[in-house]
């Protein structure tokens, strides 16, 4: 098995947003905003090689919305999934499996493209994954959640006949991939789906929206996106706790500066441990 860290572009949100309740005083020491109160933010993807498989965990935003619609996001950089893919030795055609921890447009958009005026499978080889709890939540959306659910990311998936729905039996499940097992979280959105993945005797964890950044380890520092944050709380220590007592390596899908980290227990609870990038593991 080899793992590849897929940068998909960056953006920028509001910080208080990514932060919630917490003082701005207090989390601006660890990300800085600018003038206006933005704070950077990546859109990182895992690319994983097992045999005859290559996995692609999330893939950003895609690039089919509006000018206005990504105005409102202030892209930056000039790091894309396929340059991504192309310095691995890799196209998007080579992918045969999209899996996509949730449906939020900055996790799935690049699943979708425009071709002329049809919306079709950006990955015309790969099987895309999500589970039946948090597709219901997707394509009936509340109206708090309902801007991050855009339908043209989402309904031409299941209408191109390659949607695999992966079943929930419990808090961690089995995923449809060896040595990939699933941590079910459902503060941020419903049945948000973490992956640990075992590599080189270790186990390593795409944390989607369940721990954005590492300013983000404090138990308290949840975002205001979230739907349901005292559960998303409960979420972190119950799978930080795990992360600290195992040694598990946290890969960061938002960070735009650290991509992986390791916790460890102090008086004051799980904080930082080391950081690292994926290639040093």
């Amino acid at each position: 098995m080899n793992l590849y860290a897929i940068n998909n572009g960056n953006f920028m949100l509001d910080g208080g947003a990514m932060f919630g309740v917490v003082p701005k005083s207090i989390w601006s020491r660890t990300n800085p905003t600018d003038a206006n109160n933005m704070c950077p933010w990546a859109m990182r993807s895992l690319l994983i090689e097992d045999g005859n498989r290559l996995i692609l965990i999330d893939c950003g935003m895609g690039d089919k919305q509006s000018e206005k619609f990504y105005g409102y996001y202030f892209l930056h950089g000039d790091d894309s999934l396929d340059k991504g893919l192309k310095a691995r030795g890799f196209h998007r055609d080579d992918i045969t499996d999209v899996f996509l921890t949730h449906l939020h447009f900055d996790h799935c958009g690049g699943a979708i493209r425009l071709e002329g005026e049809k919306f079709v499978p950006a990955f015309k080889n790969a099987r895309f994954w999500s589970n039946d709890l948090h597709w219901k939540w997707a394509t009936e959306p509340n109206k708090r959640e309902k801007a991050s659910f855009l339908s043209e990311n989402i309904l031409p998936i299941k209408e191109s006949g390659q949607l695999e729905m992966i079943e929930k039996t419990g808090r961690f499940s089995n995923s449809p991939f060896e040595d990939i097992d699933l941590f079910f979280a459902d503060g941020h959105t419903e049945a948000q789906m973490i992956p640990l993945i075992t590599y080189k005797d270790k186990k390593i964890a795409f944390m989607a929206d369940l721990l954005p950044s590492t300013g983000h380890i404090p138990l308290p520092y949840v975002m205001g996106y979230d739907t349901r944050p005292l559960l998303t709380l409960d979420e972190k220590e119950l799978f930080l706790t795990k992360a600290a007592d195992e040694e598990i390596i946290l890969y960061l899908e938002h960070d735009s500066m650290t991509e992986c980290c390791t916790v460890k227990h102090t008086e004051k609870g799980v904080r930082l441990d080391q950081t690292f990038k994926l290639s040093e593991i």
